[in-house]
């Protein structure tokens, strides 16, 4: 029996054996032609070819309720598109005589590389789709059979990397699990695993050929695979994926029940989610709502800036997907580890501590009321809380709320329906929750945002790896400034929720309930298994008499307006966009 270990993306347990996953690899000749038309000729046709394919995959996904990976192919088909960065420098490569494959080589690889430097995790990742694009435009130019790459019985897929096109590709019924020597936790193959709920283990750099076809055990959970496992390991997991599958099987029986706590507290349990495309995983898990529509990735996922209209369709989908449960939409929380070039924002040195999120917002108001005119008309199909990420004072609150009102009454005056709505804002740092009593007095909810709460509390950057062994998600400050929000927050009759990764945690679940926390907002698939440990707890003997909500008092003057700066020009083009 071999060990070797990976970087988990989804738990649970596979048990079978091993495809190797290779896909084809080319010779390119560097050799020069000279019919110049006919390569070009040749390029144009794959091009319209991998287009169509890339549409077929777009329009297959859609059919099956993929919607977030049908985006990906929607992307694809807009980079083929890209003058300035594919098309004319693939055409000036064969100019000088090189051949199409080789032409494109030469410069999708260039591209690919440009994202892979880029400081953004999101946009690194992005590198995998010119691969991908690249990859598929060679198997037209040589003519190559890619079909049938997985074989034909349930197995294990061990692969150097997957692409989208190659993920959605697979049979589905024959996928046991995957394990890939790399890739990242923000690449698309980890993101369909985890839709899938498939185990999957990434970066496991010991693959060898010689796995191929081998009996072996996927453990998820401790983040290995075993090739060849003795039957101690066989019997061990074979009884644990047992396990896995009757709980889940019990869980499903507390859909519709209560989250309440046997002496009788309730707290509602919501979802966080990333748009449209998740509404079915909040009706499938039973939330009761959704605690944070992350709606960045409306921009995100978005080549240029998304207009009113645009943000309209997707906020009034959720909206109405889910009505009547609440839906907690964020605005829009770009900046620090989440960038977009078409907002032509400069680059800083701490980009944590710098122009990011409400930040931006109020120093770009026209942006700003793009967004709040978006939420105040899908306000009228459902059941919305619009929520301030990124506040640290009382007059940042005031001046997004009069922004608000600004939007209303020039939607009134042209006719526009608008429905009820709540507001609220982030508390995730210290300043906030310090200052929660102030903070209160303007807003119907707050909503603690762990991640980042911790990042400032404990003065270590979130996305540092050589920090992690120095993270402390308990750490006792944190604590503390959290039951102090809650309680403060229920002095002023403001409802209190956590929105960030501590929602979910088990060591921590008890310890909200006895705070009198009044929501939960945590990914769909840990909704069932939190609303079990709710309705396992017993608080009696906590029980404490809760502050009453006192009278707001009389708000302060406004603080000024911060100073507008001007946008620059967008730059042209899908990549053009993206790289500024």
């Amino acid at each position: 029996m071999q060990t070797f270990t990976g970087t988990k993306i989804v738990n649970g347990i596979a048990i079978g054996k091993i495809k190797l996953y290779k896909p084809a690899v080319y010779e390119i000749s560097e050799e020069l032609v000279s019919d110049i038309a006919a390569e070009i000729a040749r390029y144009e046709a794959a091009i319209d070819k991998v287009k169509e394919d890339q549409n077929a995959l777009y329009e297959k996904e859609m059919k099956a309720g993929h919607k977030d990976t049908a985006g990906i192919f929607e992307a694809h088909a807009l980079m083929l598109d890209d003058e300035d960065t594919i098309i004319d420098p693939c055409k000036e490569v064969m100019a000088e005589g090189h051949t199409a494959e080789y032409a494109v080589r030469q410069v999708f690889d260039e591209v690919a590389k440009a994202f892979s430097e880029m400081e953004d995790e999101y946009f690194r990742a992005r590198s995998a789709d010119v691969i991908d694009l690249k990859n598929a435009m060679l198997d037209v130019l040589f003519g190559a059979d890619t079909a049938n790459l997985q074989g034909t019985e349930p197995a294990i897929l061990v692969a150097e990397d997957l692409a989208p096109s190659e993920t959605v590709k697979l049979d589905k019924s024959l996928l046991l699990g995957l394990v890939t020597r790399l890739g990242s936790s923000n690449s698309h193959t980890a993101i369909l695993a985890r839709s899938m709920n498939w185990p999957t283990l990434i970066q496991c750099h010991d693959i060898t050929d010689d796995w191929d076809g081998k009996f072996a055990i996927l453990d998820g959970y401790n983040s290995c695979i075993y090739i060849e496992p003795d039957q101690e390991i066989i019997d061990k997991l074979s009884a644990k994926q047992k396990e896995d599958r009757e709980k889940e099987a019990k869980l499903q029986e507390l859909k519709g029940k209560p989250s309440e706590t046997k002496d009788g507290q309730k707290v509602r349990l919501y979802a966080n989610i990333g748009g449209p495309k998740d509404v079915k995983a909040v009706i499938e898990n039973d939330a009761e709502g959704v605690g944070l529509f992350r709606s960045e990735f409306v921009y995100l996922n978005s080549p240029t800036d998304p207009t009113e209209d645009q943000q309209f369709a997707a906020y009034k989908q959720v909206l109405e997907g889910l009505a009547p449960r609440l839906v907690v939409i964020r605005t829009c929380d770009i900046g620090a580890d989440k960038t977009i070039d078409y907002m032509n924002l400069d680059k800083e040195e701490n980009p944590a501590l710098g122009f990011r999120a409400v930040r931006i917002c109020l120093s770009r108001p026209d942006f700003f009321k793009r967004q709040l005119r978006a939420l105040l008309r899908a306000s009228a199909f459902g059941n919305l809380g619009i929520m301030f990420p990124m506040i640290i004072s009382k007059w940042e609150v005031v001046e997004c709320k009069k922004l608000l009102e600004e939007c209303k009454k020039e939607l009134e005056a042209e006719g526009q329906k608008i429905g009820k709505y709540e507001i609220g804002i982030m508390i995730e740092t210290p300043a906030a929750a310090l200052c929660a009593d102030e903070l209160a007095e303007e807003v119907d909810f707050f909503s603690l945002g762990t991640n980042d709460l911790t990042q400032y509390t404990c003065a270590i950057d979130r996305q540092s790896a050589n920090l992690e062994r120095f993270a402390n998600t308990h750490h006792p400050a944190l604590l503390r400034l959290i039951r102090e929000t809650i309680e403060a927050g229920h002095r002023h009759g403001t409802w209190v929720g956590i929105c960030g990764e501590l929602g979910a945690d088990p060591e921590l679940s008890e310890e909200f309930m006895k705070w009198g926390i009044d929501e939960l907002s945590v990914n769909p698939k840990s909704i069932l298994p939190l609303r079990e440990r709710v309705r396992n707890m017993d608080l009696s003997k906590f029980k404490t008499e809760s502050p009453k909500p006192e009278a707001k008092p009389e708000p302060k003057p406004e603080a000024p307006k911060p100073e507008v700066k001007a946008e620059a020009p967008k730059p042209k083009g899908f990549f053009g966009r993206l790289f500024g």
